[in-house]
């Protein structure tokens, strides 16, 4: 009797031992499972990349981007971005070359201008963002029925000589039977992005703008919008991202992931209206009142401003060198296969 007493308790006590070692092992898993779940998301927060990207400008003309950097699109693709506006193409490719910026962008011409100088390293266009010009040409006094022509023996303020709102601007003349250099004066001794102010004070009797500069210009009644150099001249393969070589060929991952985030902004605009869009970017702009911001939106959307993808065409990148040639910055033509690749573009797109 004794022994059946001693062996059912013997049998108890190895079933509470096994059911709290099963017990054990349960808080154990899910103590490891809680470890390995917070260390995943240390992880991902250690995976994040910072990127310094120089832009050219900061103009609503590059609405796509915005909408990607409001709507988390480069965080999602674990992109710590930096943006840093170099008010001018010379000086995002000088910050792109000497390592100060990871991704520039800006007109193309910069890269065909340092490859054929020579440069080792040379920068390499990925992706490209506007297919129309952005720039306005504003007027001192409404002209509804202006033409061409209207702007012979006139003063014109204008870009910066080999730059592209300075080359589409002569390549539209040029198109409609006018000689840049005879027909009319350019004054191209003003600084980007201070043309708007020096008509505002009375230089010129033209001014080349891009936004918000023409809209304000209007708003304030001191010049009228009376042409789009983006519908003037056609298609052109305005602004694009770049890296040098190097920084490509070493961070793959990264400019996929950039890219990926920006054709997330260039679908949204695709999908969205101009008012819808204004009010996603409209942080961007905090001096720009949002109806402002919707009516440049509004007339970027209407001119077909931004492609659907970001592949960068051999056609268009021989467009690009036609301007280049008529404004007499080329000599040499560049070979697309060395400056352009599409391959982060065409994955994005898929």
């Amino acid at each position: 009797m004794k022994k059946r007493i001693l062996a059912a308790l013997l049998a108890a006590v190895m079933v509470m031992a096994l059911l709290a070692g099963c017990g054990s092992q349960k808080d154990d898993k899910e103590t490891s499972g809680k470890a390995t779940s917070e260390t995943q998301k240390e992880d991902a927060v250690k995976e994040m990349t910072d990127v310094t990207l120089n832009e050219v400008a900061h103009s609503i003309f590059y609405a796509p981007m915005y909408v990607a950097v409001e709507e988390g699109y480069f965080e999602d693709e674990g992109i710590n971005l930096d943006l840093v506006c170099g008010f001018g193409a010379d000086k995002t490719m000088t910050a792109v070359l000497s390592g100060e910026a990871d991704i520039g962008f800006m007109g193309s011409e910069a890269s065909i201008y340092t490859y054929n100088e020579g440069a080792n390293d040379f920068v390499v266009n990925f992706a490209q963002l506007t297919q129309r010009a952005g720039n306005f040409l504003v007027a001192r006094d409404e002209m509804p029925d202006f033409s061409w022509d209207d702007i012979k023996d006139s003063t014109v303020l204008g870009g910066r000589k080999g730059g592209m709102p300075e080359m589409v601007f002569e390549y539209i003349l040029k198109q409609n039977g006018i000689d840049p250099t005879a027909d009319l004066e350019i004054n191209q001794n003003i600084d980007f992005g201070s043309t708007a102010a020096a008509f505002a004070e009375g230089q010129g009797d033209f001014t080349v703008e891009f936004e918000p500069g023409a809209t304000t210009l209007e708003s304030e009644g001191k010049g009228f919008v009376v042409a789009s150099l983006g519908e003037d001249s056609g298609y052109v393969p305005y602004t694009a991202y770049s890296a040098k070589q190097s920084f490509i060929d070493k961070n793959p991952d990264v400019i996929q992931g950039f890219v990926n985030a920006l054709q997330k902004g260039m679908d949204y605009v695709q999908s969205h209206t101009p008012e819808e869009i204004a009010a996603v970017i409209e942080p961007q702009f905090p001096e720009t009142d949002l109806d402002t911001i919707t009516k440049i939106v509004t007339r970027y959307y209407d001119q077909d401003t931004w492609k659907d993808n970001l592949v960068f065409e051999e056609s268009s990148f021989d467009l690009l060198q036609d301007i280049l040639e008529s404004a007499g910055e080329l000599d040499t033509r560049a070979p697309y296969e060395d400056l352009v690749t599409t391959e982060f573009a065409e994955n994005a797109s898929k």
